[in-house]
């Protein structure tokens, strides 16, 4: 989130797209209630299920899966074509000014630079033409044809109302509803959030779907502002905390890029990976302080043995040559170049795409861990219903650890409030951390180092590991390492702005430096509700005393933008931050403090970015600098913009691209749409071992539509057949009006809703008598991944449905 939960009370209009707020996150859900029964809020959701949250909202689209750029482009072409931007805010804080490269272009779906034998872009063109001084030329008026506001408007133009209507199947009046109210948005005294989750993320065009809302915000002045931004509701099992700390493979903690091959040094590091300052009036902070950022984490992680002299070990730090993301993993065992595995936490034959190919790999492997709890579909694939075990080779470890009401830590909400909570009971059985699994692991592996050499072992023996004890660390400690210390003092730093590349500074996780200080701490903070007036004096929700929030404990990123060129909020209703003649006031400020917004020198507002402002077009984006609707990899229509390239040109084929034949299916044959979803009962895979749980949510199921069922002589309670091209799934239907036909490129289309929770494993499928042997929604799914992230296209699949 760019924003916060509490923050939702504060918008005039809320757009809600491929969540279901109401159902997966009803604890946030109360102030998107607030809004609308304090401020009259309207709130848009647009979704291919009528959900609880669609009964609450003002207004409810039903939405073809996978097709949201086309609705929010459509919207983006209304507000240009009318003039119904936030003139000042455009022209002063987005790039909608900056002059792109002669030779940009866009034809029947492709960008220019696009290679059909590498499926992939040379973006070289995607940039600004820079003048004289190095930095990008700029045309305030914004009439330059090549200016990214005239380009954008040109590639909007195509996204009319019918347009949109024959791609996502919104009827044309019920979108110039939305589109009348979200062009109201502009105004000052207005503003609007979008609120999205994986409904928008699990697909080949995820990255895209959720910028375009981002495009359509810029526009409307939105960023910046309380009760404004782009806010993804997260995962409720710290998926923010993670991402934070790096557990996707190509970045380091705080977002820092993993360091690729060839890079020799940290000049080499930073200069390919640090954003280039392309305005005089950018501070372009990360990029300016990326090397004080990288050599402070390279200092937590290896003491003494990160030094001037060897470049503070950045040759310890791996460059991996190709991508290492989730599905490249399993598909680097399903070649057999993967050994082992281990799994903390989560369960890759459930979550994975293509589960059944999921399970081939994990067969392919020598060994696999799997750290949880209570047995999941991974560790019991081996013998999993249908399975031959005595095929199986790998072998599997089974470690029970804990679950988080078994121990104490930080859990990060989506928007970003890193919350301290206590151990609840102790640890059952022989359930052990996971760190301390890890640490036991790593400490041993450690030994056999000094035991018996091997090659490079520097990296491992470097390790600070100085815990209390090595082998039982406790995330206090850890919280402590992350915030990071003065090396010359010994005290805990108190700001990111204060690291430093001489060595003399930690920071296990630049972004949470500020969150344990030597007074302790700030995530235990429970300073709030009690006294609102002391503690949320602004009366924004910010509640400055409540735990901690990244960065610096600010509550709403890039707050510079929700006050106008002299410094006074846009609305004073909602100030975020304002300028009173001295200093900047309000929320903790995204900008320096004392900066007065009158000189001309001032930085611009989105500080993090080489331009200095929000991007309207960006080159960060490997799959076009402006959304584009594509279609998902299987879909029951071509494109009605580009039939010729109707899917992405660069979506990621994993089985394409090992040489294995694509599985995917054609409407002929599988005539269905098919999206997954959570269950507020079920939440996690672990909840299938919860007896009240699996009460109220007993046996699987699928919804199907009123009107298909009755097509196909399915009632509720019949026990019907999904298949796609590499999978199939037996369970019980749901006939319901929730799901309806929609009119797609002209022709009626279906679409069908599958949970995703049951699987092989747990109190249902041990009372099956087929023991759950196809429950495994994931069987369905394509194994292809978007072109930025590689995240699997889950929502937005081709099915048949039949009765059996």
């Amino acid at each position: 989130m760019t924003n916060h939960w509490r923050d939702i009370k504060n918008a005039d209009l809320i757009l809600i797209n491929g969540a279901n707020p109401a159902e997966a996150h009803p604890v946030g859900f109360q102030w998107f209630m607030r809004a609308k029964l304090d401020r009259g809020a309207k709130i848009i959701h647009a979704d291919p299920r009528f959900t609880r949250t669609s009964a609450v909202a003002d207004m409810y689209l039903r939405i073809r899966t996978g097709t949201d750029v086309a609705y929010f482009g459509g919207l983006i072409n209304h507000v240009l074509q009318n003039n119904l931007f936030h003139d000042v805010y455009v022209r002063n804080y987005t790039n909608a000014s900056f002059i792109v490269k002669q030779g940009f272009g866009f034809t029947d779906g492709l960008f220019s630079g696009y290679n059909p034998a590498k499926r992939s872009y040379d973006i070289s063109s995607w940039s600004y033409e820079v003048g004289a001084d190095g930095f990008a030329k700029r045309d305030m008026t914004l009439q330059d044809p090549r200016s990214v506001f005239q380009l954008m408007k040109t590639h909007y133009s195509r996204y009319t109302p019918d347009v949109v209507s024959s791609i996502t199947g919104i009827p044309v009046d019920e979108f110039n509803k939305v589109a009348e109210l979200v062009g109201q948005m502009g105004k000052p005294d207005k503003v609007m959030t979008i609120v999205y989750a994986v409904g928008l993320t699990h697909h080949t065009t995820g990255g895209q779907l959720i910028r375009s809302g981002a495009v359509l915000q810029l526009l409307l002045g939105n960023m910046g502002r309380p009760g404004g931004g782009m806010n993804a509701e997260r995962g409720h099992a710290n998926i923010q905390g993670n991402t934070d700390h790096a557990i996707s493979w190509e970045i380091l903690p705080g977002y820092l890029k993993i360091p690729a091959p060839g890079q020799k040094n940290l000049d080499d590091y930073v200069a390919q990976s640090a954003p280039k300052k392309s305005d005089p009036n950018s501070w372009n902070f990360f990029g300016t302080n990326y090397r004080k950022f990288m050599v402070s984490t390279l200092k937590a992680w290896y003491g003494d043995a990160a030094t001037k002299a060897n470049e503070f070990a950045f040759d310890y730090v791996p460059k991996p040559g190709q991508n290492s993301s989730w599905m490249s993993i399993y598909d680097q065992a399903l070649k057999g170049k993967m050994e082992g595995v281990i799994l903390s936490g989560m369960t890759a034959a459930s979550i994975g795409p293509d589960a059944n190919q999921v399970q081939q790999a994990l067969a392919n492997l020598k060994w696999l861990v799997v750290m949880d709890p209570l047995p999941t579909t991974s560790s019991e694939f081996w013998r999993a219903p249908g399975v031959d075990s005595s095929q199986v080779k790998t072998e599997v470890f089974m470690l029970p650890t804990t679950h988080w009401i078994e121990k104490d830590g930080s859990f990060v909400n989506s928007g970003r409030w890193s919350q301290w909570k206590d151990q609840v009971i102790p640890p059952q059985g022989q359930a052990r951390h996971d760190h301390w699994v890890l640490s036991d692991l790593f400490n041993r592996v450690k030994d056999q180092y000094k035991q018996q050499g091997g090659k490079f072992p520097d990296p491992v023996m470097a390790v600070t590991f100085d815990y209390k004890d090595p082998l039982k660390p406790e995330l206090d400690e850890i919280a402590k390492e992350i915030n990071g210390k003065d090396l010359s003092s010994g005290k805990q730093m108190t700001s990111f702005a204060n690291l430093k590349d001489d060595g003399t500074t930690t920071a296990g996780d630049w972004i949470y430096t500020g969150s344990y200080l030597d007074t302790g701490n700030l995530m235990k903070r429970r300073n709030g509700i009690q006294d609102p007036k002391a503690n949320d004096p602004t009366g924004m929700g910010f509640y400055s005393n409540w735990a901690w929030s990244w960065p610096l404990n600010r509550r709403v990123m890039y707050n510079r933008a929700s006050a106008d060129l002299d410094g006074k909020p846009w609305d004073p209703a909602r100030p975020g931050i304002s300028w009173n003649g001295t200093r900047w006031v309000g929320d903790v400020p995204d900008y320096p403090v004392t900066m007065d917004p009158h000189d001309p020198k001032a930085w611009l507002p989105f500080i993090m970015n080489g331009e200095g402002v929000g991007r309207l077009f960006s080159n960060g984006m490997v799959d076009g600098p402006f959304p584009e609707h594509y279609e998902p990899v299987e879909s029951p229509v071509a494109n009605p913009l580009h039939a010729t390239n109707s899917a992405s040109p660069v979506a990621f084929l994993y089985d394409q691209a090992a040489g294995r034949s694509n599985r995917f299916g054609t409407p002929q044959e599988f005539p269905y749409i098919a999206t997954s979803y959570r269950l507020t009962e079920h939440e996690h895979y672990v909840t299938q071992h919860v007896p009240h749980l699996v009460q109220l949510q007993p046996e699987p199921f699928v919804e199907i539509p009123w009107e298909l069922g009755q097509t196909k002589g399915i009632k509720t309670g019949d026990k019907v057949r999904v298949s796609s091209k590499r999978g199939k799934l037996e369970v019980l239907a749901v006939v319901t009006k929730r799901l309806g036909p929609m009119t797609v490129a002209g022709q009626k289309v279906y679409q069908i809703g599958i949970p995703i929770h049951w699987g092989y494993v747990g109190i249902a499928a041990d009372a099956d008598p087929s023991h759950g042997r196809y429950w495994l929604a994931n069987a369905l799914t394509p194994f292809v991944g978007d072109a930025n992230a590689r995240t699997p296209e889950f929502k937005a699949f081709l099915v048949n449905v039949e009765k059996m």
